[in-house]
């Protein structure tokens, strides 16, 4: 394994700090590519179960389980 699929395989998320993140979509549907963590989902104990991502372009918005941004496969961080 290379250094660089090491580095993505290992990504660990703190779900508290995603808020206003920005991410890739990999594999673009629509030509979305860019998107922001626009919002946060809690549950009682304010652990993060979803996000709200807002595609760039559109403005399009999709509410995802936090967890889909480390795989590595479908999303990268920042924009690129």
């Amino acid at each position: 394994m290379n250094k660089r699929a090491t580095e993505v395989a290992s990504r660990r998320l703190n779900p508290g700090k995603l808020l206003l993140s920005k991410w890739t979509a990999v594999l673009p549907q629509n030509r979305e590519k860019h998107f922001l963590v626009s919002e946060l989902f809690c549950d009682e104990q304010g652990q993060v179960l979803q996000i709200e991502l807002q595609a760039v372009l559109s403005q399009r918005c999709q509410r995802l389980d936090w967890r889909v941004l480390e795989d590595a496969m479908s999303w990268h961080m920042g924009w690129k």
